[in-house]
C-alpha cells in the first residue's frame, strides 16, 4: 500500500519513511504544502492513506486534508505537536480519520494506520459459529465450548482465540498476534503477556497441554491452529 507522508521536519520524515517501508508500505514524501498539493492533484488515486503534519512552513495539514476529501475518500491521519481540544475537533470536523500528537511511538502510529485502513476495507460478515477440532466459538454470544461444555475465558483470551480461529491452518508470528490483539483491544500487550495467554488457552482447550494439537508451535515461525 502507498502512503503520502507530508512532514517538514526532515529527521522525523526520514524516520517515518524508514519505519513505514520496514512495515511493507510504500511512501511518497513531501516537506511542504506546495509539493504535497501537486502530488495530491496528480496521484491521489494511488494512495491508500495520507499522513499530514499539521504545521507546515507554507500552510497547514488542514488545507491538504480539505483538498484530499474534496477529491476522494482517502483516509487522513494528522501529526501535530499541538495537543489541544480545538485543533483536535477542527481536524476531525474536516474529515480527518485520526490524530496523533508528537512525540509518538512508531508502533502506536503503525497500529493506528492499520486500524484506519481496516475501517475503509469491506470486511466479510463474521461467522456466527466457528468450529475447529472439537472447539466451538459462538461469536454472537462471545462464548467458547469444548465438546459441548462451555469453557470460561477472559476477554483477551477470547480475542486471541478468535485471531487463531480466523486464520485456521495459517502460521502466525508473535508480532502478528501482538499487533492484532493490541489493535482490537486498544491496549498494549507485550511479548511475555502473549506467552502467558497462549499457555492459559492451551490449558483450557487442549486434552494434553504439554503436547498441544489445537494451538501448535511452529519452531522459529510462530503458531498455527490445526485444520
Amino acid at each position: 500500500m502507498n502512503i503520502l507522508v507530508v512532514e517538514d521536519d526532515k529527521t522525523i520524515a526520514s524516520g517515518l519513511e524508514y519505519s513505514l517501508q520496514q512495515d511493507q508500505f510504500s511512501t511518497v514524501l513531501c516537506h511542504d504544502v506546495a509539493s504535497a498539493k501537486k502530488v495530491i492533484a496528480e496521484q491521489l488515486d494511488q494512495f491508500a492513506l495520507c499522513l499530514f503534519d499539521l504545521s507546515l512552513p507554507d500552510g497547514s495539514g488542514y488545507e491538504l486534508c480539505k483538498m484530499v476529501k474534496e477529491r476522494s475518500d482517502v483516509p487522513v491521519i494528522f501529526l501535530t505537536a499541538v495537543d489541544d481540544e480545538v485543533n483536535v475537533v477542527m481536524g476531525l470536523d474536516m474529515g480527518a480519520d485520526d490524530y496523533i500528537t508528537k512525540p509518538f511511538r512508531i508502533r502506536e502510529l503503525l497500529s493506528r494506520i492499520k486500524s484506519v485502513l481496516r475501517r475503509y476495507q469491506k470486511q466479510p460478515q463474521a461467522k456466527a459459529i466457528i468450529e475447529v477440532e472439537g472447539i466451538r466459538i459462538n461469536t454472537l454470544e462471545g462464548k467458547v465450548y469444548k465438546h459441548g461444555e462451555e469453557i470460561p475465558v477472559t476477554a483477551l483470551e477470547y480475542r486471541l482465540l478468535l485471531v487463531f480461529a480466523n486464520h485456521i491452518g495459517q502460521i502466525l508470528s508473535r508480532n502478528q498476534l501482538l499487533e492484532q490483539i493490541w489493535d482490537v483491544a486498544g491496549d498494549f500487550v507485550n511479548d511475555n503477556t502473549l506467552t502467558v495467554y497462549i499457555k492459559r488457552l492451551r490449558e483450557k482447550l487442549e486434552d494434553d497441554p504439554k503436547d498441544p494439537t489445537f494451538i501448535k508451535t511452529v519452531r522459529g515461525l510462530g503458531y498455527k491452529v490445526g485444520e
